[in-house]
């Protein structure tokens, strides 16, 4: 059996107003976040860029890291985004060019 993986992301819009939230395929949630499939905050400012990521064995560790996060003043967000992505590079960039595109 395939082991599962869950994903806490934080994603931002270009001026970093932040989204935090969980998901088993992180691939598929970020792309709903990009194309605005997904009603909401992160459609309404914006959010569409990939700017920290974490995998976790189980959804309860995932969601208690997703509640801790969230808890978070805005600048340990920023601290811990810029430990690993000083520049707010969007993750995800790429992950999409090899889908095939509908000529239409």
């Amino acid at each position: 059996m395939r082991q599962r993986t869950f994903w806490v992301s934080i994603l931002s819009s270009r001026t970093r107003n932040l989204y935090i939230g969980v998901s088993s395929d992180v691939v598929i949630r970020v792309h709903q976040h990009q194309t605005k499939a997904l009603i909401g905050y992160t459609a309404r400012y914006n959010i569409d860029r990939l700017v920290h990521l974490e995998g976790f064995p189980t959804a309860e560790q995932s969601i208690a890291r997703e509640e801790e996060l969230k808890s978070w003043r805005r600048d340990l967000k920023t601290e811990l985004i810029e430990s690993d992505n000083p520049t707010w590079d969007d993750l995800s960039a790429g992950w999409y060019e090899s889908v095939e595109r509908d000529p239409a």
